[in-house]
């Protein structure tokens, strides 16, 4: 009941992000970061109530230092880095030519993290759709594909498959999940029907040179967002190097409180990122920022919500983990759809690793070989799909989604509200995904 109690400060929350940008938007602008330490101290305080101010200072204190920090020196990199790459020519925003682009991006996410394809490619996205009026689904898709569902085909893509990874599951093995990911592809045909009425009201790309006509500068930055790539794979494989552990088998580090230790693969890890960061600033010309219409308001919003997110959602994230292994799911559909469902609303990677978990109790003597036991070739599927794919239900289901949300509004391309946009995936994504259950779960 406690840990019910305490998940109120998330839900609530949560509930700002969606309804004050509609009811008070100028309001919410300036005091996000009051919402988010008013609702943060409503589970602090209670917390400490309840279960002392030792445990609950660890708790704080294990999100920030252990996930967010980390989350948000990834993010902060990769736009800042991004940021200083810019994608000039006469590429005009057709349905067919978004198609590729989006079919591209989704693909390059497995390469370089959907986090990394998305703050690439958001801003030259935009800009060959600048000529359109009705241009929110394309960003909206862009959220589905490149910043959510491309990351399946490898463990770099996103990170709950990294966590596989680590734990056993084959590197190219998430590559057989292929012919899922081109199965939900299907931004074609409605983005022909919106560019019909922006044609008919008379808008027009500029297609006055002939031939396709392709620039790129800052080019140079794609050695620093290789960097930052490669930093991400070393925190996921230094800390089960010996050289990283001490004699029990814990990664070494800094003890920040009790128990929270900051890592020393995860302190590479950071140094990497800003040293990227930093030396692709003081590499690339002012003017590209300029012409990226550049500005650190996106990041700064994600900063501010996101840590308070993830410390308001520690206590869900633990109950889930205490009540996982009984919530009687056994299924390769049921592991898709509740791995999916948490993963809309929590962090995909602890709720991943909790079904991992659970799948590998369940006793399957055929499939892949983990460190959590034996688990089936079907459900590992489902949990890795479900874990994937569904941090594109919201806006808060996986870190690109606000980032693409947040560069779209500020290059003026109205994007729907929270629940706005959780209308395009009930009635989009969802039905692709109960396709998905039919053709591979059951």
């Amino acid at each position: 009941m406690n840990s019910l109690l305490l998940c109120i400060p998330f839900a609530g929350l949560l509930l700002c992000i969606a309804v004050m940008p509609l009811v008070k938007p100028e309001w919410w602008e300036k005091h996000q970061a009051l919402a988010v330490i008013v609702w943060s101290l409503l589970f602090i305080i209670p917390s400490i109530v309840l279960n002392g101010a030792g445990e609950t200072t660890e708790t704080v204190l294990e999100c920030i230092v252990n996930d967010y920090l980390t989350f948000i020196v990834l993010l902060f990199g990769l736009f800042c880095v991004s940021g200083n790459i810019t994608l000039e020519g006469n590429l005009a925003g057709s349905p067919a030519v978004n198609a590729l682009f989006l079919a591209f991006g989704t693909l390059l996410s497995s390469c370089i993290g959907t986090t990394g394809a998305s703050m690439l490619l958001v801003r030259p996205m935009i800009k060959m759709n600048s000529w359109r009026k009705n241009k929110a689904q394309i960003m909206i898709f862009f959220i589905f594909m490149i910043s959510n569902m491309g990351g399946c085909l490898t463990p770099i893509g996103d990170p709950p498959l990294l966590m596989g990874f680590m734990r056993g599951v084959p590197f190219f093995w998430s590559l057989h999940l292929f012919p899922i990911l081109i199965f939900n592809m299907i931004f074609y045909l409605i983005d022909k029907k919106q560019y019909r009425k922006d044609i008919a009201n008379g808008l027009r790309p500029d297609i006055s040179k002939p031939g396709v006509d392709i620039k790129v500068e800052g080019l140079h930055n794609i050695v620093f967002l290789v960097a930052i790539v490669v930093a991400v794979i070393l925190s996921g494989t230094l800390p089960s190097l010996p050289m990283f552990q001490d004699a029990a088998g814990n990664v070494l580090g800094i003890t920040i409180y009790k128990s929270v230790k900051l890592t020393f693969p995860a302190m590479i890890e950071i140094a990497i990122i800003l040293l990227a960061a930093l030396l692709s600033f003081k590499t690339t010309n002012e003017k590209i920022r300029t012409q990226n219409h550049f500005t650190w308001g996106a990041i700064q919003e994600v900063a501010i919500l996101f840590i308070g997110i993830f410390i308001t959602m520690q206590p869900a994230l633990a109950l889930l983990k205490t009540m996982g292994p009984n919530l009687g799911i056994t299924e390769p559909y049921q592991m898709f759809w509740a791995t999916g469902f948490l993963s809309s609303f929590l962090d995909n990677t602890p709720t991943y690793l909790v079904f991992l978990t659970t799948a590998g109790t369940l006793g399957f003597t055929s499939g892949i070989v983990t460190t959590v036991g034996t688990i089936s070739v079907k459900i590992l599927t489902a949990i890795s799909c479900g874990a994937v794919f569904m941090g594109a239900n919201t806006y808060i289901g996986n870190a690109p989604n606000f980032m693409v949300k947040s560069i779209s509004d500020e290059n003026g391309i109205r994007m729907p509200s929270f629940f706005g946009y959780m209308g395009w995936s009930l009635c989009i994504l969802v039905p692709v995904f109960f396709i998905d259950m039919l053709v591979f779960f059951l």
